[in-house]
């Protein structure tokens, strides 16, 4: 999982990633390409 300030640029890698809040962070989630997670941190 990618750590990174901003999640716009990892959001744009995957026509699959979606942008989920929880409990307080801001995670990319894929259900097709898995390696493509990320949270803002």
């Amino acid at each position: 999982m990618k750590v990174k300030n901003s999640l716009r640029s990892l959001k744009l890698r995957h026509r699959d990633c979606q942008i989920v809040r929880r409990k307080g962070r801001v995670f990319v989630i894929n259900k097709t390409q898995r390696r493509f997670k990320a949270r803002q941190g």
